[in-house]
């Protein structure tokens, strides 16, 4: 558990139905900013091809894919992605929450624990992650869990039809030498 009755646990094929239910259900909340979506995204074939992306990413040590699950449903996902190892030991975090679980804590909590696994199970140095600039509460989310704001990338992503400047994140995690 992560926090009151959320759990966040490794995704698996099985949560396929449970995401694209979701992700359609807050299809319209998510759009100002998520890419644009062929409407197969939204069927639980389209979880199920983007779960088993996900998962060959893990086998191969470039992502750790999370689900977020309330009351034996997935309400989000969390997911430690781009691992590179050696000198730069860093990743990107990507993050969502369904609308009705939003204010409650959830993203903090789930980005605090992905930050312990980044530093205690991957040893990553650090981690980074990307908001649209007026995306404001995942901005506050980030700064509740300890990141900080370090550039602004211009046009940085295509999200419903229109380039996006982003406002870059990230959290150190320690100082010690990368692992050989």
């Amino acid at each position: 558990m992560i926090i009151d009755g959320v759990e966040m646990r490794d995704i698996r094929t099985a949560d396929a139905a449970g995401l694209a239910e979701v992700l359609d259900r807050n299809r319209s909340y998510m759009a100002p900013y998520e890419p644009l979506r062929q409407p197969g995204f939204y069927t639980e074939a389209g979880q199920r091809a983007r779960i088993e992306a996900l998962l060959a990413d893990r086998d191969g040590g470039r992502a750790r894919p999370y689900v977020l699950v309330a009351d034996a449903s997935p309400i989000g996902t969390i997911t430690l992605n781009s691992i590179v190892l050696g000198p730069l030991c860093s990743a990107s975090i990507g993050y969502w929450v369904a609308e009705a679980w939003t204010g409650q804590g959830v993203a903090t909590a789930a980005l605090e624990e992905l930050c312990r696994i980044a530093r205690d199970e991957a040893g990553l140095h650090r981690v980074e992650a990307g908001t649209r600039v007026d995306n404001l509460a995942s901005q506050r989310v980030l700064a509740k869990a300890g990141f900080e704001q370090y550039g602004l990338a211009p046009r940085y992503l295509h999200v419903g039809g229109e380039w996006h400047d982003h406002r870059l994140f990230q959290r150190l995690l320690h100082d010690d030498p990368p692992a050989l």
